[in-house]
């Protein structure tokens, strides 16, 4: 009778949550336009595949429950469907391949996911720049399992071609990038003064949620950031057990995310991303903007 009880009570909690989730949840409409878009990186131009003309692409950003609807624009030359990798509940049109001139919506209906996942184009050649941040807020009256962060940071591995990939040349094998990229930014490792090196700034002693992307097609990739621990709360969107790391090691398309508390002195500190093989390294800086409070 006592297992009964408390599994009627556990019910009652469980479809209680689940209608309080469903009568807070929002409705989100989201554009994306398919398009080949000039870029310059490693001190050469060539045509990439994007979303919004940018690389990484546009970041969605809802809270856990909601709907949400992409309405996708192919104005390209090529034909492409995106793939919306963990989430686990309703996606109407999953399959669906966007012929160019053509449009598609899907509809992507949300449950349990929370935290950070990610969005690609199916095809690897173009995954390489059309790719992007799924972020999932919690409910606006839910806390977080852990320590309230004061801000939050997406960081994506990705990865640089100075060949131009098209369907016909898409062979993207393991350490055959000529670059790796942080938000997009080769960094200064490569030896090209035009380009730019990604910057995050940080107040002393605040707390950052940092979600990180690997969307480097077959390499592990090691994260790191200068005398700075990382804490580590979220995998592949779902919440995880807090541990404690100097560094994080990813698989192709794994995202964690880890909390970042600033606490050395004021000044700047390298984040760098490489490769498990050592193929290539990249950096970018960590930024103090407010100095050491006294004692």
């Amino acid at each position: 009778m006592g297992s009964e009880k408390q599994g009627f009570i556990w019910l009652s909690g469980l479809l209680f949550l689940t209608i309080f989730v469903l009568s807070t949840a929002d409705v989100h409409y989201y554009e994306f336009s398919l398009q080949e878009s000039l870029f310059t990186k490693l001190c050469s131009t060539k045509i990439i595949l994007t979303l919004n003309g940018s690389f990484p692409g546009p970041e969605i950003r809802v809270r856990r429950g909601d709907t949400v609807f992409v309405n996708v624009h192919n104005q390209a030359n090529y034909a492409v469907s995106l793939d919306w990798e963990g989430v686990t509940d309703t996606i109407d049109g999953s399959n669906n391949t966007i012929q160019p001139g053509r449009n598609f919506t899907y509809n992507i209906e949300l449950g349990d996911e929370i935290g950070t996942l990610r969005w690609h184009a199916t095809s690897a050649w173009a995954a390489a720049t059309v790719h992007g941040a799924f972020v999932i807020l919690p409910v606006a009256t839910e806390d977080y399992p852990f320590p309230a962060p004061t801000s939050d940071q997406t960081i994506i591995l990705g990865e640089w071609f100075r060949e131009e990939l098209t369907e016909a040349n898409q062979t993207i094998t393991p350490g055959s990038a000529d670059a790796y990229t942080i938000n997009g930014h080769p960094g200064e490792t490569y030896g090209c003064s035009n380009d730019t090196t990604f910057e995050m700034q940080v107040d002393y002693q605040g707390l950052y949620l940092v979600r990180v992307i690997n969307a480097v097609a077959n390499e592990t990739m090691v994260f790191d950031i200068e005398n700075h621990r990382l804490t580590i709360v979220g995998q592949n969107g779902t919440y995880t057990n807090r541990s404690f790391t100097n560094s994080l090691t990813l698989a192709p398309g794994q995202v964690i995310d880890v909390l970042l508390f600033p606490n050395q002195n004021v000044g700047h500190y390298y984040i760098t991303a490489r490769s498990s093989s050592g193929t290539h390294i990249t950096n970018g800086i960590l930024r103090y903007t407010t100095t050491t409070t006294s004692l």
